[in-house]
């Protein structure tokens, strides 16, 4: 089997009419979506199950998502490790100390 150059491989993708590339004006007019709402739909968890759970006002979650404001550096590394182990942190905002 022979390898296709870089010209082949372009050209029979610009002949897919089903996966062009993306023009800057399809750039432009995507909504990209946000990292927390990507994570809060993983969890399968609804606006408020979200906030509730991991103790994130609900209209700060909801101005994340929406993209009005962004988390600052603390609460994205909030939320990269609700990404790494949701359960676990769950388990932790539970935990009262006697």
């Amino acid at each position: 089997m022979r390898h296709m150059t870089e010209e082949e491989i372009h050209a029979a993708a610009l002949s897919d009419p089903d996966a062009q590339p993306l023009t800057d004006e399809d750039l432009a007019r995507m909504k990209r979506v946000s990292r927390v709402k990507i994570i809060r739909r993983a969890l399968r968890l609804t606006q408020e199950e979200f906030a509730a759970r991991y103790h994130i006002p609900l209209g700060t979650l909801r101005d994340w998502e929406q993209g009005r404001s962004e988390p600052d550096q603390t609460a994205k590394a909030y939320l990269k490790v609700i990404a790494a182990n949701p359960e676990a942190i769950y388990q932790a905002l539970q935990f009262t100390p006697h």
